[in-house]
């Protein structure tokens, strides 16, 4: 499964931690570098996180209403 790098924006919820996922793409038509970001619903279990925490998260079978994600590890801080 494909795992991607984000940022922990948020904790608030239980067992559920909020992750902005930064990308790069080029322009088709300027060919300027743009940057996105996309904010990921992931349950968590058993990992201790604070906001500001650089970690990977992957797609799994849906949790809830809006959580796809799971966090697989903790980066760094």
């Amino acid at each position: 499964m494909k795992s991607i790098q984000g940022i922990v924006t948020s904790l608030k919820a239980d067992k559920t931690a909020k992750v902005s996922v930064e990308r790069m793409w080029a322009h088709p038509l300027y060919g300027k570098s743009v940057k996105r970001n996309k904010g990921y619903a992931c349950h968590y279990e058993g990992i201790k996180l604070v906001e500001g925490d650089i970690v990977e998260i992957e797609a799994c079978v849906p949790v809830s209403k809006t959580k796809r994600f799971r966090v697989v590890k903790k980066v760094e801080k």
